[in-house]
This record gives structure tokens, C-alpha cells and sequence, in this order.
């Protein structure tokens, strides 16, 4: 109970911030993955449904598939949950400053990065979550996302906040591997998120039954407990970094 207390306490702490803070910052945060299985849909749906507890939420789904809109069109969907499933390359700028209008919080699940419409999304970014796999391979791979962020932090002239999560991961077991990666990243300055997205059965099973977490069922999906507190503690530490940012934002002020 003291986690989910917590969770609640923080998350309305932040969301009373932004909402009287003198600028009204409207968080947007973008999704990007340059390879596919990385866990980038599932990840951007945990966070947004984990938000929807306590605010306004928008999705803008840009992935082509459309996968978050079809999973919305099941049952129990969150009330605070909107899904924008129409944008493309020539109104995503409009569609990510609507949904700002609209809503304390706009996340948004884009495919690739080569596209043009990712590097639009990520213009108008807070923060970029770069999800990622752990495997030589799909380190390597999040190269193509960094440097898309990196080339817009130069044309725009300002930093632009972002981290890996490390998805799929093996709760139970610290592989090698893993753990060589995650030095990698951090030994080249690339920020890491602490919390990991675990391979679990319930984040596969959202997407199976078009439920949030919350409405499935421990009967039928194996250790949903712990999934939700994996939700929980990832929402929690995004909440972190951005309540960090507007900080940091306030003291440039002063």
C-alpha cells in the first residue's frame, strides 16, 4: 500500500506544478526506437496508463500499425485516456500542440527514425525515452535515435532532456551482457533510467485482452503484482526526471 501511496503522492505533487507553474509546461514525451521488438509501443502504454490515474493523458500514436488506438478500442479503457490515431508528417507539430491544450500530459509512440515525422515529434519534445533491448545489437541501434536528438539539440540550440530503458529484461537474472551494455552507455554519457521494463507476461497481456494492467486478471496472467509495481516505479522516475527539469528550468529563471 505505502508504494501505491507514494506513487499517488508524487504524481499529484508534479501535476499541481506544472499546472500553476507561471509557464504552464505541458510535458510531451516522445517514444523513439530505430528497431523493432524493443518494447517501445508497450513501454509509451504502461507510462501513459499509469499517468491516467491521475490526469489527463494524451496518446498520439504515429506508429503506422496503430497499435495503441486498436488497444483502446477494448473494454475499461482509462476515462483520463485519450488516443490520437491521425497524425502523420504534415500535422504532427499540430497535433502534439492541441493535445498540450488539452491535457497535463502528452506522450507519443512513433516507429523508426529515419522519418521526417520523428524528427518533428522530437522537436517538440520534453523529454525522449529511447527504449532498448539488452543486446550488443540493439545498443548499437539506439546510436541512430541518439543522433537524431543530438542533431536537434544543435539546429534548436537548447538541450533536450532523454534516457535508454532497458527493456525485456530478466527480473531474476543480471546477465553479462546486460551489464557490459548498461556500463557502455553510461561510460559514453548516455543517460540510463534505473527502473527497467521486465519481460513479463501482463504487458504482453494488455495488448492480448485490450485491458490496462490494472483490469487484468491475476488468475489469467501470471505475477501481476509485480508488473504493476514494475509500472509503477518506471511512471514514478520519468515523473522524477521531468519534475527535475522544470526545476531546473525555474532556477534558470531566477
Amino acid at each position: 500500500m505505502g508504494s501505491k501511496d507514494n506513487w499517488y503522492q508524487i504524481a499529484t505533487r508534479y501535476l499541481f506544478s506544472i499546472l500553476h507553474f507561471k509557464e504552464k509546461i505541458i510535458p510531451t514525451i516522445v517514444f523513439v526506437s530505430p528497431k523493432g521488438g524493443a518494447g517501445k509501443t508497450t513501454s509509451a502504454l504502461v507510462l501513459a496508463s499509469q499517468l491516467a490515474r491521475v490526469s489527463e493523458v494524451t496518446v498520439i500514436d504515429a506508429d503506422p500499425n496503430r497499435p495503441i488506438a486498436t488497444w483502446a478500442k477494448g473494454p475499461n479503457t482509462p476515462a483520463r485516456l485519450t488516443v490520437v490515431d491521425d497524425a502523420d508528417e504534415e500535422n504532427i507539430i499540430d497535433k502534439i500542440e492541441d493535445a498540450a491544450v488539452k491535457t497535463p500530459f502528452v506522450i507519443v509512440d512513433l516507429e523508426g527514425t529515419a522519418s521526417k515525422i520523428v524528427v518533428m515529434a522530437v522537436s517538440q519534445a520534453d523529454f525522449v525515452i529511447v527504449p532498448t533491448q539488452g543486446s550488443q545489437l540493439d545498443a548499437e541501434q539506439a546510436g541512430r535515435a541518439f543522433r537524431v536528438i543530438q542533431q536537434h539539440e544543435k539546429m534548436a540550440r537548447r538541450n533536450l532532456p532523454y534516457a535508454v530503458l532497458l527493456t525485456r529484461t530478466n527480473p531474476a537474472i543480471r546477465t553479462r551482457t546486460l551489464v557490459h551494455i548498461q556500463k557502455g552507455l553510461v561510460d559514453a554519457g548516455i543517460p540510463v533510467l534505473n527502473t527497467e521494463m521486465h519481460e513479463r507476461e501482463a504487458f504482453k497481456a494488455m495488448f492480448s485482452f485490450r485491458q490496462p494492467l490494472d483490469h487484468l486478471s491475476a488468475v489469467d496472467v501470471a505475477n501481476l503484482d509485480k508488473a504493476l509495481l514494475n509500472a509503477e516505479a518506471f511512471a514514478k522516475e520519468v515523473i522524477d526526471m521531468l519534475r527535475s527539469g522544470q526545476e531546473s528550468r525555474e532556477q534558470h529563471e531566477h
